[in-house]
């Protein structure tokens, strides 16, 4: 009787230690969810800024718009965040930092004002077969602007591009302008001239969401 009770006892001991293995063997697995990033440019710190030029010379004369709005929109790539980005500038922001105060009211009344649709200039950024452009509407008329666009490590997005004002039917705005300017625009050869080309940079940040 006491050889069954060892028995039964031993086999007791061993099935508890088999048990115990197999818990001790048992992992618990984590799953670990990445979260993609997505890219969003940040209209607080975007600037626009314009260079036209006056004289036969062809003397630059700087400017900017204040205001710039951006549609929300987000992207896996700065690709894809800045492809159909739709953004309007309301010309009364335009500033030129001109002492006597008159220069910004000429392009806003003689410039702008002689256009249709003055309010606002709107656009769509887009980006195909590895080239940006922007389609920009402005005296009732919408072209294409094509864009240098330069992305650095640090997110921030240079892009520039030269508008040929023909393109948007704008010349009849251009001489309203150089009319009022006549006597500004003229140069060493008393030759007044305002040109019809106006280069743009735009600096941009893209922000991690």
């Amino acid at each position: 009787m006491k050889k069954i009770s060892i028995l039964f006892l031993a086999m007791a001991v061993s099935l508890a230690s088999c048990k115990n293995e197999k818990k001790d063997n048992t992992t618990t697995e984590t799953v670990t969810t990445e979260t993609a990033v997505q890219y969003v440019v940040k209209p607080e710190a975007t600037s626009v800024k314009w260079t036209a030029y006056k004289t036969t010379e062809k003397k630059p004369v700087g400017g900017e718009f204040k205001v710039l709005r951006f549609d929300e929109k987000a992207g896996a790539t700065p690709e894809e965040a800045l492809n159909n980005l739709s953004f309007s500038i309301p010309v009364s922001s335009v500033f030129t930092n001109d002492a006597t105060n008159t220069r910004d009211a000429k392009i806003k009344t003689s410039f702008f004002g002689a256009m249709l649709d003055t309010e606002l200039l709107t656009g769509t950024i887009k980006y195909v077969d590895g080239a940006y452009s922007a389609a920009i509407t402005m005296n009732g008329v919408t072209s294409d602007l094509p864009l240098e666009v330069k992305i650095t490590e640090e997110r921030r997005v240079v892009m520039t591009g030269v508008m040929d004002l023909k393109e948007w039917d704008a010349l009849g705005a251009l001489e309203s302008l150089n009319k009022v300017c006549f006597d500004l625009h003229k140069g060493p050869d008393g030759v007044s001239k305002t040109w019809d080309d106006v280069a743009i940079e735009v600096n941009t940040f893209l922000r991690e969401n």
